[in-house]
């Protein structure tokens, strides 16, 4: 699980006010809420979000318009300077980081995709994945090599010698992402992505996230405003409203137990089968009872469901070799219906 991870990247206390400085915030003292901002006139970007991310972990940031999760995400690569705030990645404190440090770290540590595709007009495929390693003043052939490899990665291989208005939006995105790549980078940084493309390539273009992430094991912040996108990638969600996280946690535990009603409001379409384990529906362990097999606790609903609908038995919840529950169609069911789990 996510929380057995060593932490990557951690971040405590990150504020971004606009139009004022860190004097103006210090005077409201350590944790002041939208009133005390409101009546100071302080406008918050972010406000105190802390997170950890474990190594080898997806965390998705995701929120409305305007929520704040590009801003938290800048400075978590201090793109821009939080107000206040602490950042660390591997133990290093990003936010004394100098000039040209920041400048190293980005170029060996850190890959950054943003929406807009940022593709250089005049530049080749194979040109601009290899540009990062130029700008690292790695010697050509080298660059060359591993441009091709981060080109195949992606799936673009017989594309190296194409300009980019000669691409496919999708084929331009993965460009960015073999280009973000081509500096093995340990921390990936990636700002709604997929949202220019269409929906077919978009999910296309998950697929290939999520085969690139299960060789490549990166640890990645995602921004999305889809939560149906966010359910699908992420080991856990932080959910952002005017600039505060108001909750992270796994997609199962937003849906289960949502901190409020903005959380609540925001999963209640989610499609619970894609979400839920069978761990969460499960009812308790009664030996007595004659089951039809066993599912894994950590299986979806969705996985399990026609199996387990159809049985006139219930079936057994086994994590590893040990059973811990068991499992109806009428759980089954209250799930595939839109209800609450059974239990």
């Amino acid at each position: 699980m996510a929380a057995a991870r060593p932490v990557k990247l951690a971040a405590s206390g990150i504020w971004k006010l606009f139009a004022a400085d860190g004097a103006a915030l210090d005077r409201l003292g350590p944790h002041p809420d939208d009133a005390a901002l409101d009546r100071a006139g302080l406008v918050a970007g972010v406000a105190d979000a802390s997170l950890a991310i474990g190594e080898g972990e997806i965390f998705v940031i995701m929120g409305l318009s305007g929520s704040g999760k590009s801003t938290l995400v800048r400075c978590l690569s201090r793109l821009i300077e939080p107000t206040r705030g602490q950042v660390l990645l591997d133990g290093q404190d990003l936010t004394r980081a100098g000039p040209a440090e920041l400048i190293r770290l980005r170029r060996h540590k850190m890959g950054m995709v943003f929406q807009n595709f940022a593709l250089l007009p005049h530049l080749t495929v194979l040109g601009n994945v290899a540009f990062p390693l130029e700008v690292q003043g790695v010697p050509r052939a080298e660059r060359t090599r591993r441009a091709r490899e981060m080109i195949a990665l992606v799936g673009l291989s017989g594309r190296e010698h194409d300009l980019p208005h000669q691409l496919s939006g999708g084929q331009q995105q993965r460009v960015g992402i073999a280009r973000s790549l081509a500096v093995g980078p340990d921390l990936w940084f990636l700002d709604e992505p997929f949202s220019a493309l269409d929906p077919l390539i978009r999910r296309e273009m998950q697929n290939e996230f999520l085969r690139l992430q299960a060789s490549l094991k990166k640890t990645i912040v995602f921004i999305t405003h889809d939560f149906d996108e966010a359910i699908r990638l992420a080991d856990r969600i932080a959910i952002m409203r005017g600039g505060r996280i108001i909750q992270t946690g796994t997609p199962e535990e937003l849906v289960l137990h949502p901190a409020d009603s903005y959380v609540a409001e925001f999963t209640r379409e989610a499609p619970r089968a894609r979400i839920l384990t069978a761990r969460a529906i499960m009812r308790p362990l009664d030996e007595r009872i004659e089951v039809a097999g066993a599912v894994d606790a950590g299986a979806k609903v969705q996985t399990i469901a026609a199996k387990v609908e159809a049985a006139t038995r219930p079936y057994l919840v086994t994590e590893g070799d040990r059973p811990v529950g068991l499992i109806d169609r009428s759980a089954v069911l209250a799930v595939l219906l839109g209800g609450e789990p059974v239990r």
